[in-house]
């Protein structure tokens, strides 16, 4: 009876999922484990898709002593793959399995993709600057109850520094790779990213 039920479930939806074998092999889930989060995903969602609007509410939850509204913005866009304003199942599954059992490789290629605000290929300093703001914003005065109001780009310009390896003002997925994997501090604060995650 759990099949059939699970079966009118993914019938029921406006946005179908693709089968659950294809997902399983596409991701590091067990189909057991996308079936759960398939579950939890349209409790929140009935309709099987997310907008941006959603999405914030949801990540606000986790974060009620911080402004989250910016990083759920560019949080959304990274899950957003087809760049046309909804999540999907299939996008959320993807991403959480990159960022759950990825390999360093993975999540550190899903973070630049994170970073790349405008999506060129590259990162500036501008678009790490936005980032590690809202980073700051969320967390909320209490995680950071000393920082002064220029910690962030004081942050930025040490990371960013220790990036552009040939120093031409953008970042690029190589350099930015091989900067996070020499370094244990940049890999620490991008433990820190999934935890936000």
């Amino acid at each position: 009876s759990d099949k059939i039920e699970d079966e009118l479930e993914m019938t029921t939806v406006c946005h179908r999922p693709e089968g659950l074998e294809q997902l399983e092999a596409q991701t590091n889930f067990t189909k057991r484990e996308i079936q759960v989060l398939y579950r939890g995903f349209k409790n929140e969602c009935p309709s099987g898709v997310v907008n941006e609007e959603t999405f914030k509410q949801i990540y606000a939850q986790f974060f009620p002593h911080g402004d989250a509204s910016m990083y759920a913005h560019y949080l959304f866009n990274a899950f957003d793959t087809a760049q046309n304003g909804s999540v999907k199942f299939e996008d959320f599954v993807m991403a959480l399995s990159i960022l759950l059992r990825g390999t360093v490789h993975e999540k550190l290629r899903w973070t630049f993709n994170l970073y790349d605000i405008n999506k060129d290929g590259y990162i500036n300093k501008e678009e790490m600057m936005d980032i590690v703001k809202a980073i700051y914003d969320m967390m909320g005065k209490y995680t950071y109850p000393v920082l002064k109001e220029d910690a962030p780009r004081q942050h930025v310009e040490v990371f960013f520094q220790k990036m552009d390896k040939n120093k031409d003002g953008v970042v690029t997925l190589d350099e930015f790779i091989e900067s996070c994997q020499e370094d244990d501090n940049i890999m620490r604060s991008l433990q820190l990213f999934e935890n936000v995650m």
